[in-house]
């Protein structure tokens, strides 16, 4: 069949355009304009649209800002349709703000912008000595985020119109007393216990389970005693550095690539200037700009009759505090060391030669060119293994491109064996032993997931098919087989005895601490007296004095109508607790009035009732909807 393909080229074409150039017809310009939008509609904000694109990317920034503010964070806790949905649940939101703020004429004034700015800790860091900020440094910041100036002053901007919107329900709201104290007494209540544990480890010495109660609790759970499908398998691997191996650059390439590159391998010119710098940087007045055009161009004048008093007018008159003191030295620096002006007039000087005035972001400086350091011409012979590495690395990579095609092709048409392509591309063919689907550590090509979901695919596992060509990573192929393959199966008793009885003593130990913690719990309940119990202990939802969290919420829960109270738990595989509640006491003061004064904090607002409720209310007035089920 690929012969016949070979062979009649031109037939081939011409059928696959009759039959590709009807379908884009009919469905690819539809195709095209969905892929234009960004995407279905998930979400409707008084006729606006949230695309999925817009969406994928606002969960996106959400999980990279987590990820700075927690380097340590697994972000596969991000990956859940709950976080997902969260997103969007708050691009609405915010979009219902702006469109609200928007229809109610709401906005913030160039001095409020200013104040809110000046509070920002990380723009507060960018003020230079004397207050002033560095433009230069705040233009770098936000271009690192993707925004000019001009574009997060307008985003700072609309989030003060939003933060009106709210405030104006949040702000004035208020909680009774009574609802306060409910709030404030759940979470900060105290109360004194004492704690009764009753472990499964205390009667594993009691438990002897017989082989009969063995094989009975085998039988039963089949699925707890199963031994993953396994799989041997051989594999080759395509990259830069097989290509490399065969690789010898001719001496003529290695010398026309060493005349191309002469001037980078020699290095950059440097140049040594000495500056006078009047300050006014654009965050000065019209006025105080123009006086120092006027200041700088005197002394240009003065620069002009004496240009050997360079140095010491310089250091009389410079404001630059880091040169002056040098005659305005700044030593030797190449290209794009400096901002662009003053780069360019710099490289323009001949040596001893004097500037007109240069304006910069910074002021007007006066330049004089003092010395010029020239690159030195490197031999042929000094650079040559530097080349060679070089121009290996090129014609490895144009070599890898064919080979990657080769290599794809040959491990599809000739399925039922890896030699052919390792023949032909002289590659080894390597063997990994009692592979399962999931990676196991290590940084070999049998431990990558995309492998091995190709290696337990129905064509691999079934036919006995090569894998397709598998890209692991940038200009790295591998593709596998499977050699021997043992499927998933119910282990024999002999072989999971062990196992059997551990879960066994696990399940009857579990069972017999609850039955004694629950049998206890009934007779101190009766004779109160009698009860042996540990110290008593306070216990609070803020400190759990390293208890079980289920036993803190079943003492705090229970009723404390009549004192004291008996509560029993069920720990689950820790066994059982009996909690003897005694006391109630009273909440601490401090940290009452810390929980009141986070009851205004902005999140926890909308996290409110009368928060949910307020965004329902802007939902409906603006209509706002989400297109999408809850996921």
């Amino acid at each position: 069949m690929f012969d016949f393909v070979r062979k009649h080229t031109r037939i081939m074409q011409f059928l696959l355009f009759l039959l590709i150039f009807p379908s884009f017809v009919l469905f690819g310009l539809e195709g095209y304009n969905r892929f234009r939008e960004g995407g279905a509609t998930v979400a409707t904000v008084d006729g606006h649209d949230i695309t999925q694109a817009d969406w994928d990317a606002a969960h996106r920034s959400q999980v990279e800002r987590m990820r700075s503010s927690m380097p340590t964070v697994d972000v596969k806790l991000f990956d859940t349709p709950e976080a997902k949905y969260s997103t969007l649940e708050r691009m609405v939101r915010d979009r219902l703000l702006q469109v609200a703020a928007n229809k109610l004429r709401l906005g913030a004034s160039d001095a409020r912008l200013a104040a809110e700015l000046q509070q920002n800790p990380t723009i507060a860091a960018l003020r230079r000595a004397d207050g002033s900020l560095d433009i230069e440094r705040y233009r770098q910041l936000l271009a690192t985020q993707g925004m000019s100036p001009e574009s997060f002053e307008a985003q700072v901007r609309a989030d003060l119109a939003s933060r009106q919107v709210m405030s104006g329900v949040g702000v004035t709201s208020f909680s009774p007393v009574a609802l306060a104290d409910v709030t404030l007494n759940a979470f900060y209540e105290q109360r004194q216990v004492q704690v009764a544990r009753f472990a499964p480890a205390d009667f594993v010495s009691q438990i002897k389970p017989s082989d009969e109660a063995l094989e009975a609790y085998y039988k039963a759970n089949p699925d707890k005693f199963q031994s993953a499908e396994r799989a041997d398998i051989e594999y080759v691997v395509l990259d830069l550095a097989a290509v490399q191996k065969g690789i010898v650059v001719p001496e003529a390439e290695l010398k026309s690539y060493y005349e191309q590159n002469a001037a980078r391998l020699a290095g950059l010119e440097e140049r040594r200037v000495s500056h006078i710098l009047i300050n006014a940087d654009k965050g000065v007045s019209g006025a105080e700009r123009d006086a120092a055009r006027v200041k700088a161009q005197a002394l240009l004048a003065e620069v002009q009759k004496s240009p050997n008093q360079f140095a010491e007018l310089a250091r009389k008159n410079s404001q630059d505090t880091g040169s002056a003191a040098k005659g305005g030295d700044l030593d030797f620096f190449g290209r794009g060391a400096m901002v662009k002006p003053f780069e360019e007039a710099a490289f323009a000087l001949k040596k001893g030669e004097t500037s007109g005035l240069v304006e910069t972001e910074f002021g007007f400086h006066i330049l004089r060119l003092t010395d010029i350091k020239l690159p030195e011409q490197k031999s042929f012979e000094s650079q040559r293994a530097k080349l060679e590495v070089e121009v290996r690395a090129q014609l490895a990579q144009r070599k890898f491109a064919e080979a990657a095609e080769q290599f794809t092709n040959i491990v599809y048409e000739q399925s039922d064996s890896l030699k052919p392509v390792a023949e032909r591309l002289k590659l080894e063919v390597q063997h990994a032993n009692n592979l399962g689907r999931e990676p196991v550590a290590g940084n070999t090509a049998v431990n990558n997931p995309k492998l091995l979901t190709a290696v337990f695919s129905p064509d691999s596992l079934e036919k006995k098919r090569n894998t397709e060509a598998v890209e692991l990573a940038p200009n790295v192929l591998v593709a596998a087989r499977i050699t021997s393959y043992s499927p998933a199966r119910t282990l024999p008793l002999d072989e999971v005895k062990a196992r059997v009885h551990e879960q066994v003593v696990a399940q009857l130990t579990g069972e017999r601490a609850r039955s004694e913690g629950a049998a206890k719990l009934a007779e101190w309940k009766a004779s109160p007296d009698a009860a042996k119990l540990p110290a008593a202990m306070v216990v609070s939802r803020e400190s759990k004095q390293a208890q079980p969290p289920a036993l803190v919420e079943a003492a705090l829960r229970a009723s404390t109508q009549t004192l004291p109270v008996w509560v029993g738990v069920d720990l689950g595989a820790s066994g059982y607790a009996v909690v003897k509640v005694e006391k109630v006491l009273p909440r601490d003061a401090a940290n009452a009035s810390g929980l009141t004064r986070e009851r205004d904090q902005y999140a926890q607002w909308w996290a409110s009732a009368e928060g949910l409720a307020y965004y329902k209310l802007l939902k409906e007035k603006f209509k706002a909807e989400i297109k999408v089920a809850r996921l």
